[in-house]
């Protein structure tokens, strides 16, 4: 059965709390603007009415969708209740379209968050149950609260309980009131048997002051970013490191995460930090990333296809990659590619250390004071470390190391799998997968590492680094050179043992070298990265 739905605004022009209210720009829009098209979506296609005794508030309203009722002016002081005025749009309208309504809804145009969702299944539900006469939105408004009598303060509650023990209490909002026509009249709207339809977070704000303004305009703003990431015993966990990074600097948004169906490290690591985040369920990925359903999309999952590009991009979304060399990086908005070079000039892609993110404990790290004497070293190959180039190290050095009297440090990431390899080497000291990773670097006077995202942590205090590549990708990351300061020995698998002890040795005898070393790194100024990216993303989210 089709129902005939009037949906009532009452919009005057002498709002006294915030001026000229309805007409203010929220958002980049006008106020009234919002309850507008909140009704005018419903799918119960209701006939959506105005009333006001302004012609500015009624030429923006029609501009905005809306049919106007104009209110006389008895109808529109302080004093007046919205009972009359409703019923006089009532019986005006219904003389308009020449209709008669099963519903009179009235929407207040200072609920500009409600969704047109919610309102839909609060009409829903009073025309499926034909003894319910009226629905009022509410919020819970359970607290501990106290009245005033004879100059005193009184509690308005016996015993003092916690909010979850208090006898519930709902406080009307402004966002709907929604009453079948036989409830209607020039001194009431609301019959005897009521329901209300609780709202709950940013929906259930009605603003009367100035505050509120700016906490809907906050929600207005606020956009949903979803980043997908990559991040298993392949490729490591660096770009699951590199995401965390950046939503840690992202205050304004609902950020979540997405990893694909073979990132169960990644997704580990994200839970640790407590963000929303999610694993591939779909086929298609995509799939998934239209179900979130996302204002932009962050992707750290290497390179991508023009096909998946594509895919976001069909669906509206702004599309920002990080490390991106693959041919889909031409259709995103904005790439960053902090490791690789590219080759050629792109607008909106940026690429090279000075975009790199570091962590907050590297943003606030010392900078290292390089000793005369080696006294510890430092193993860390990543979460995973593919090719347990940690063992291969120990075994180049340890016993030089021990002769020597100088102490060996392992940090093993969260997918080190090799730990039985190291039971050989007795006087070593094994950290897994700490949290503190910038004071365990500050400490060593020589780090040994692949060519990832610690190449940059380690730059950012000053020390001397030898680098073993785990990839044929890694060689590419021109970081980890002698131009700034690494001692790059390529490809670790290619690498005897011997080539190892000989650099070390060097590099252990040689305390002006390794204060150059030290020099060169420092020089990049790696701790302006994060501040760079952070600008680009929000520019982007902006434009």
């Amino acid at each position: 059965m089709i129902s005939n739905i009037l949906i009532v605004i009452p919009a005057r022009g002498g709002s006294k709390g915030i001026p000229r209210k309805n007409l203010r720009s929220l958002a980049g829009l006008p106020l009234i603007y919002y309850s507008i098209n909140t009704a005018l979506i419903s799918k119960f296609n209701p006939d959506v009415f105005v009333t006001t005794d302004d012609e500015e508030i009624a030429t923006i309203s029609k501009k905005a969708g809306a049919k106007i009722i104009e209110r006389e002016r008895e109808l529109a002081n302080d004093a007046t209740t919205l009972d009359p005025v409703i019923f006089d749009a009532f019986e005006k309208a219904s003389k308009i379209t020449g209709k008669k309504y099963d519903l009179i809804i009235t929407i207040q145009p200072t609920s500009p968050l409600l969704r047109t969702a919610t309102l839909d299944d609060a009409i829903e539900k009073l025309l499926e149950d034909d003894k319910l006469d009226t629905i009022i939105s509410a919020c819970d408004d359970t607290h501990l609260t106290w009245s005033e009598a004879d100059g005193k303060f009184i509690p308005n509650y016996k015993k003092r309980l916690n909010r979850q023990y208090l006898i519930p209490v709902f406080k009307e909002t402004g966002s709907f009131l929604i009453t079948k026509t036989r409830c209607v009249s020039a001194d009431k709207r609301i019959g005897e048997n009521v329901s209300l339809h609780l709202l709950k977070g940013p929906e259930a704000i009605d603003i009367d002051t100035y505050e509120d303004w700016n906490l809907c305009e906050f929600y207005l703003k606020r956009k949903k970013i979803l980043f997908v990431v990559t991040g298993n015993s392949l490729v490591g966990l660096g770009h699951a490191y590199n995401a965390l990074s950046i939503a840690n600097e992202i205050l304004n948004h609902e950020l979540f995460f997405l990893v694909d169906s073979n990132s169960k490290l990644a997704f580990e690591k994200i839970q640790e930090h407590n963000y929303s985040v999610m694993i591939q369920a779909e086929q298609e990925i995509q799939r998934d990333i239209i179900k979130i359903n996302p204002d932009i999309v962050i992707n750290d999952i290497l390179d991508t296809s023009v096909e998946y590009m594509k895919g976001l991009k069909k669906q509206g979304y702004k599309v920002i990659n990080f490390e991106d060399l693959g041919k889909g990086a031409q259709k995103a908005d904005l790439v960053i590619n902090a490791m690789y070079p590219e080759n050629e000039v792109v607008p909106n892609h940026f690429f090279g250390h000075k975009y790199f993110c570091l962590k907050n404990e590297f943003q606030l790290a010392v900078q290292k004071q390089i000793k005369n004497k080696v006294e510890f070293i430092l193993i860390s190959f990543g979460g995973v470390d593919p090719n347990n180039y940690t063992y291969k190290v120990l075994k180049a050095i340890y016993t030089y190391c021990n002769s020597q009297n100088i102490k060996i440090n392992v940090i093993a990431g969260l997918g080190y799998a090799n730990y039985d390899t190291l039971l050989e080497f007795e006087k070593i000291q094994i950290f897994r997968n700490i949290s503190d990773m910038s004071s365990q670097i500050l400490k060593s006077d020589v780090v040994f590492t692949s060519a990832g995202r610690t190449t940059f942590e380690i730059a950012s205090i000053g020390v001397p680094t030898i680098v073993l590549c785990q990839n044929q990708r890694e060689q590419t990351h021109f970081f980890a050179t002698t131009e700034f300061g690494f001692c790059n020995l390529g490809i670790g698998t290619q690498v005897e043992a011997n080539q190892i002890l000989e650099v070390f040795e060097n590099l252990v005898n040689d305390f002006e070298k390794r204060k150059y070393i030290s020099k060169l790194m420092l020089g990049q100024n790696l701790k302006l990265g994060k501040e760079r990216v952070i600008q680009l993303i929000k520019n982007t989210i902006n434009q």
